[in-house]
């Protein structure tokens, strides 16, 4: 092993993780050779030459009531790894997103003299504060995507970098409307809708059929209507296409796409998004939307009861106002988000509002984030 190597350890618990760490790993490995880096991942990290330990699927769980049911395996896996990386002793700890499980990991390692850097804050502006004290003790530094971020961990003390967004980044700033309609083979005449029901088969379980019932409702409000649904892997097509079938709604003119989340968004005249890092990818992507989601009611329950802020979409939370429409849990039933996209079809007015904010946001979140983080992440080895 070469005396300079460098050895970082990183955790990334989903897709979204692993979208994220893959270009910083790329920036890293641009700037310091020879380095080394394991410990759990993605294929878009393993294609940077990442070595994962374990299969990211096995920490890819949401919502509370869902986390119980892999309470032990997840911990089980925590406690391997920390103690594999205790006797390790890498130079440096990344956690990327996943903070229910890299907090307390990062705090494990820090305290051992170990540096820990999170990547992607915790929806700390979104739950009450009592997040930031644990962030507080458990990372050397935290880099964020939003710049409203910066100013609440700086209030508390914990050293904070603000990298922007890696979608603002990969997606242009002057989407090619036209060509992404041209992709798609849409006629300049017909109305199109992306339909994004979420990333995961258990978001899928609580948002698919309600989005197939409003794209049913819509269809027959507006039969020239088209309906795209880009969804990213195996297990989302299949059960998606298994719902239409069981939903009896096969004939409805709905195109899966194998992925193309960014073209489906491009060339569509309005959205309906499952609450995430999609409804980002959506105004990036300059689409006006409608934000929906729904989940257990227990996980939703436990939810309610933290959450301060009146909206939970990203593209609300940087505007400061309910800019786009949210109907969540028992408000998103196929007669109210069907309403609610066919007035966003018609009211062209608030069409150019979310759209001219949209171009705002991108503006903001532009600035090279994986150099950025890559940066930050070395001064934190020097020091």
């Amino acid at each position: 092993m070469p005396p300079d190597l460098l050895r970082i350890a990183m955790v990334a618990g989903e897709a979204s993780g692993d979208q994220l760490a893959a270009p910083l790993i790329a920036a890293l490995k641009a700037r310091r050779k020879p380095i080394m880096l394991a410990g759990i991942g993605g294929p878009r990290m393993e294609a940077q030459g990442f070595e994962s330990h374990y299969p990211m699927e096995k920490l890819s769980v949401r919502g509370y009531a869902e986390v119980l049911w892999h309470y032990r395996e997840i911990m089980a896996i925590r406690r391997r790894l920390t103690k594999a990386l205790l006797t390790e002793r890498p130079d440096l700890f990344i956690g990327v997103d996943a903070s229910d499980f890299n907090l307390g990991l990062e705090r494990k390692l820090k305290d051992a003299g170990i540096p820990a850097i999170h990547y992607v804050s915790p929806s700390v502006w979104a739950w009450r504060g009592w997040r930031l004290r644990r962030i507080a003790r458990s990372v050397s530094r935290i880099l964020v995507m939003f710049p409203f971020e910066q100013p609440l961990y700086e209030k508390a003390g914990v050293p904070v970098t603000y990298v922007g967004h890696p979608l603002a980044d990969a997606m242009p700033i002057a989407p090619d409307r036209d060509d992404a309609r041209a992709q798609l083979r849409l006629p300049p005449s017909t109305a199109a809708i992306a339909l994004l029901p979420g990333s995961r088969v258990s978001e899928l379980e609580w948002n698919a059929d309600v989005i197939i019932e409003s794209a049913r409702r819509l269809a027959a409000a507006r039969p020239e209507t088209r309906f795209f649904v880009p969804l990213a892997t195996r297990e989302t097509r299949e059960y998606f296409e298994t719902r239409l079938y069981e939903l009896e709604a096969r004939d409805l003119p709905i195109s899966i796409l194998f992925g193309h989340a960014h073209l489906a968004l491009q060339a569509a005249d309005a959205a309906l998004v499952a609450s995430g890092t999609a409804t980002l990818e959506a105004a990036l992507a300059r689409c006006p939307m409608v934000i929906t989601y729904r989940q257990s009611p227990l996980t939703f329950a436990l939810m309610r009861q933290m959450m301060y802020l009146p909206y939970v979409g990203l593209p609300n939370v940087l505007a400061g106002e309910k800019l786009v429409p949210e109907l969540i849990q028992d408000d998103a039933h196929p007669a109210a988000l069907a309403g609610a996209l066919l007035t966003l079809l018609r009211d062209t007015a608030a069409q150019r509002r979310q759209v001219e904010r949209f171009r705002e946001f991108h503006q903001l979140l532009r600035q090279n984030a994986a150099d950025k983080a890559a940066d930050a992440v070395l001064q934190v080895l020097k020091k």
